[in-house]
C-alpha cells in the first residue's frame, strides 16, 4: 500500500532491469519505408482524454504506468507546456502507435514513449516506425538521442534499440509500486 494524498490505495510491486541507452549519432543507412497506407503525424496535440487513452492502450501490457497516475489537471499542464513533440503511427487513418520525443535538452534528446498498439504488432512496422522516429530527433540537431527501456516492455524492444544503433550505457535495478486502480498487466515473473 501506498499514500497518495493521504488515502492509501492497494499497489502491486514490481521489480524491472531498466536499461539506459544512448545513440552518437543519426542512422547511416537509407531510411526505411513505412508500408504502403501507414504515415507517420508529426507534432500532435492530443487532449488529456486522447493522450490517456492512447498510453493506456499502448503500454498496458508493458506497465506504463508513470504517466497513468498524474492527475488530469498535472497531465493537461504536462501536454501544454512541456517540451515534448508526441507523433502518431497511422494505418489508412487509424492510430496504431505513437511516440513521444523530450526536448528539455536540445543536445540530448530523450525518445521518452515508443510503441504500438497491439493489433499493429507483428505486422512487420516497428522498425520502419522507430527509424521514422530516430531521424524526426535526429532532425533537431541534437549530439545524442537516448531511450531506455526495461524487462516489463516488448521482448523485442532492446534488440531493436541495438540494432538500430543504440548502445547501453548502464542497467539499474527498480521496484515500483504499480497501483491497482490502473488495471495493468503485470506479468507474474516482474511481481515482488
Amino acid at each position: 500500500m501506498i499514500t497518495d494524498l493521504g488515502f492509501l490505495q492497494p499497489v502491486t510491486r514490481m521489480k524491472v532491469l531498466v536499461t539506459f541507452m544512448r545513440m552518437g549519432h543519426p542512422p547511416a543507412t537509407p531510411a526505411l519505408a513505412l508500408p504502403q497506407g501507414w504515415v507517420l503525424e508529426d507534432d500532435v496535440h492530443l487532449s488529456v482524454t486522447q493522450y490517456r487513452t492512447l498510453h493506456y492502450g499502448v503500454g498496458r501490457n508493458c506497465c506504463w504506468w508513470m504517466r497513468q497516475v498524474l492527475s488530469d489537471k498535472a497531465l493537461g499542464r504536462l501536454l501544454a507546456t512541456a517540451p515534448i513533440k508526441i507523433g502518431l503511427l497511422r494505418e489508412r487513418g487509424l492510430i496504431r502507435g505513437f511516440y513521444e520525443l523530450n526536448l528539455t535538452d536540445p543536445q540530448d534528446i530523450n525518445l521518452a514513449y515508443f510503441g504500438l498498439l497491439p493489433e499493429a504488432i507483428g505486422q512487420g512496422v516497428g522498425r520502419a516506425f522507430l527509424d521514422g522516429v530516430l531521424r524526426r530527433a535526429w532532425a533537431y540537431g541534437p549530439k545524442t538521442v537516448r531511450v531506455n527501456t526495461c524487462t516489463a516492455d516488448h521482448p523485442r524492444a532492446l534488440p531493436l534499440y541495438k540494432q538500430m544503433g543504440f548502445e547501453v550505457i548502464r542497467r539499474v535495478e527498480e521496484e515500483w509500486d504499480v497501483p491497482d486502480r490502473l488495471g495493468l498487466d503485470i506479468p507474474a515473473h516482474l511481481r515482488c
